[in-house]
């Protein structure tokens, strides 16, 4: 093929950015329906690259695919706005450049977001498309999940001979977003069969450089690198890029020291910064030997300060009790901590604390977990939603849990914002509790998110949430394997209030070595009844429990002791099949679940005693 001739004689220029160059100019629509309804706005732009020095064009359809098209109305469009894409830049490379059929990547942060037989399918409809213009080759660019990669490389590779560029884009210095560092990556790409590996977008000249530092020289493939101008920076409503031309062609220069073949541009750059790379660059020879630079990765193991022996473990021998306490909506806190003192002297072995439970805000569970610890010595258990914080701010959560010594939590996916106080608020959800759970798990490696080391590894213990209250219980219990998978330690229910309901979880759950606490949530009146049974997410009430709660009327006595009669009921219950038991505190009504405590301990040591008459 004359494009991997070419290549191992010299390097290529590649071409620099489309969207961002539209988006300067005022454009912020559909860039890839220019192919349709501009297309001399976008040939004139391939034209500036191709003087400027380019010898790879792409052709405008990094999002032309169904999903993203389809944003616009567009999903109809497909082949038509790709082949023309291709079109377009053939009638502008005049025959003096390679022209390359450009596909981008179609997933996020979240691999949930979109499942890989999907992405199979509209990846072929896209590039079937492109291969009906008969383009120089294909560039695959702008990849986060190497998955989605792998797959979709895999795909062209079975379906044409034409020649592949296949750029993976960088979480951080080094690693993808799964934590695999860029070396290995490429490797297992090459490995595929892409003729050309490497790295576009996200970082600037800089951080590619460093990054490369640490790739060796393919053994067959060849590398290419397409840095943003710069980091972006925000104003006015509006991102921009600052790196100027000349500091991207000295840059080029260190990018070809490090063994790439074709240097380009992505985010932020023009035809002047490609112009600056062809005088740098365009006329070396390629390098075919570099020392790579050693990784360095440190990280301490301080696990062994952490002395309490961990719930789930505990939960395997013995019969082992976590009370929730929600955090209070207003300031002040004196009745909390009686409460969890109150509770502590019952005998529970761990107060949890929802975080913002009902999409509502409260005093902030860290706080309160930190003073338990520190005041009343209880060893409390931290809820942590994927809710209220993104990708950022749940690492630096969990390094500051760690700091604090904070190491008993528990994930869950968290109510959406829409139900709770500040219906207008915005729910995150950057990760899933299944992404949430398997991050924890990788900070106990002393990994971050991008794989970068954290200097210590944490000691967390992860219990995940359960609930039983479903159609198809087997339907749950599928996801609880899936979260053992991930690295779940134990689960918490959500409130039972059936004994046959207790006994279908034993049955169905048996077969799972991971201990699980059994939530039980006392009633305190009618109306909490039925609020619970209409209104509240995820639970159901049996008709006899509310029925039961309904004859105890508007008397607050009667309501209490019918309320902890149906709530002792399941409790014992529950002890014949688990030894985990998870009370759940209603408004602070701390009483009722210091009964409750008691009443575990009462049971438990009469079955002791009763087994050593035997």
């Amino acid at each position: 093929m004359k494009f991997i001739e070419e290549l191992q004689t010299r390097i290529l220029i590649g071409e620099g950015a489309m969207g961002t160059l539209l988006y300067s100019n005022g454009i912020d629509h559909c860039y890839e329906e220019l192919n349709v309804t501009n297309p001399n706005k976008i040939e004139s732009i391939h034209r500036a690259y191709l003087d400027a020095g380019a010898d790879i064009l792409q052709s405008n359809t990094y999002g032309a695919n169904y999903i993203k098209l389809k944003r616009y109305g567009l999903e109809d469009e497909v082949s038509r706005i790709n082949r023309k894409g291709v079109q377009i830049a053939k009638k502008a490379a005049q025959g003096k450049a390679f022209v390359f059929g450009t596909i981008g990547a179609t997933r996020g942060l979240r691999k949930s977001d979109l499942h890989i037989d999907e992405i199979k399918r509209i990846f072929r409809e896209q590039l079937y498309s492109l291969l009906l213009e008969d383009p120089d080759g294909i560039i695959l660019e702008t990849y986060y999940d190497l998955e989605e990669m792998e797959t979709v490389l895999s795909i062209v590779k079975h379906e044409t001979n034409v020649p592949i560029i296949a750029n993976l884009s960088l979480h951080e210095n080094g690693y993808l977003q799964n934590g695999m560092h860029v070396s290995e990556a490429l490797t297992r790409l090459e490995s595929l069969g892409a003729e050309v590996v490497g790295l576009n977008c996200r970082l600037g000249p800089h951080h590619m450089i460093r990054s490369l530092e640490e790739i060796p020289l393919p053994k067959k493939a060849f590398l290419s690198v397409y840095p943003n101008a710069s980091l972006p920076d925000y104003v006015d409503g509006r991102f921009v890029y600052e790196a100027n031309p000349d500091y991207f062609g000295s840059s080029a220069m260190k990018l070809w020291e490090q063994g790439a073949r074709i240097i380009g541009g992505c985010c932020g750059t023009t035809p002047e910064h490609i112009k600056a790379v062809k005088k740098a660059v365009g006329n070396k020879a390629p390098v075919n030997k570099k020392v790579t630079k050693p990784r360095k990765i440190e990280i301490n193991d301080i696990s062994g300060v952490f002395t309490k022996q961990p719930l789930h473990k505990k939960v395997k021998n013995q019969t082992t009790i976590l009370v929730e306490l929600d955090p209070p909506k207003k300031l002040g806190i004196d009745a909390f901590m009686k409460g969890a003192k109150a509770l502590k002297e019952a005998g529970a072995d761990s107060i949890t604390l929802a975080d913002n439970s009902l999409a509502s805000p409260r005093i902030s569970n860290t706080a309160l977990a930190t003073l338990l610890k520190e005041k009343e010595e209880i060893n409390p258990l931290v809820h942590i939603t994927c809710r209220d914080r993104n990708l950022i701010g749940l690492q630096s959560h969990l390094m500051g849990l760690h700091t604090l010594g904070l190491n008993e939590v528990l994930v869950v996916t968290g109510d959406p914002s829409k139900i709770g106080d500040f219906p207008g608020s915005t729910s995150v959800y950057d990760l899933s509790s299944f992404d949430l759970i398997s991050l924890i798990k990788q900070f106990n490696e002393g990994l971050s998110y991008s794989g970068l080391p954290l200097g210590q590894k944490t000691n967390f213990h992860v219990a995940a949430a359960f609930n039983p209250n479903v159609r198809y219980l087997h339907k749950a219990v599928e996801r609880m394997e899936k979260k053992i998978t991930c690295g779940a330690d134990s689960f918490l229910t959500q409130p039972i209030y059936s004994v046959q309901q207790i006994e279908e979880v034993y049955e169905a759950t048996k077969h799972l070595e991971t201990p699980i606490f059994i939530g039980i949530m006392p009633l305190t009146s009618s109306r909490n009844a039925e609020f619970i049974h209409h209104e509240v997410p995820g639970i159901t009430l049996p008709e006899n429990v509310r029925k039961a709660m309904s004859a105890a009327g508007e008397d607050r006595m009667k309501a209490h002791q019918e309320g902890i009669a149906i709530a002792k009921e399941l409790v014992e219950a529950a002890m014949e099949m688990f030894n985990g038991i998870y009370l759940i505190t209603p408004f602070l009504r701390y009483d009722m679940t210091v009964e409750l405590t008691s009443h575990i301990h009462t049971k438990n040591n009469l079955q002791k005693v009763g087994e050593r008459n035997i």
